[in-house]
């Protein structure tokens, strides 16, 4: 009983004290990828501008990607206004893919910034494989939320998220 309980302590002072490290201190990576014009950009040049980020993974072919940006899309502007934040979706769509992008941005109306990682680079550096994909960082850069798949109200839950960072 007593080997028990002193694994379960220890297993506990494991958890906490992991979950505090990662919790204060989960820098995003440092990648290059591009512009949807092609230019290279290193990826730190938009997370640490000490600016609230939310950060999204998605793709061309995904409908719950592109319904997430549209659902963001709606109430970007008044969390802009809100928060100060910046909203940066990345494409992991190949080549081919990529060339269909700046259009359907366009015809979206999305105001927010596109990038492009199509070789899967930023995506294999944050360890993730499903799309649509969502960080939120916070003015240091680091990561302090994260979710993937989408339900409609998943962006209300966003939002609670980045008004405890202003707070």
């Amino acid at each position: 009983m007593i080997n028990f309980r002193h694994a379960l302590f220890v297993a506990v002072c494991f958890f906490v004290t992991t979950s505090i490290i990662f919790a204060n201190n989960n820098p995003f990576p440092s990648v290059s990828i591009k512009t949807l014009d092609g230019k290279s950009v290193n990826i730190q040049e938009y997370t640490n501008n000490g600016k609230i980020t939310v950060v999204s993974f998605w793709a061309s072919w995904c409908t719950p990607c592109k319904r997430e940006l549209d659902a963001i899309h709606e109430i970007y502007d008044e969390w802009v206004e809100k928060y100060d934040i910046q909203l940066l979706a990345i494409t992991i769509d190949d080549a081919r893919g990529l060339s269909k992008v700046p259009a359907m941005v366009k015809s979206k109306g999305w105001e927010f910034t596109v990038l492009a990682d199509s070789k899967q680079e930023l995506q294999r550096a944050l360890n993730f494989q499903t799309i649509p994909q969502t960080f939120l960082l916070n003015q240091k850069g680091e990561i302090v939320y994260s979710h993937n798949g989408y339900n409609p109200g998943d962006e209300l839950e966003l939002e609670k998220k980045i008004a405890d960072l202003v707070k």
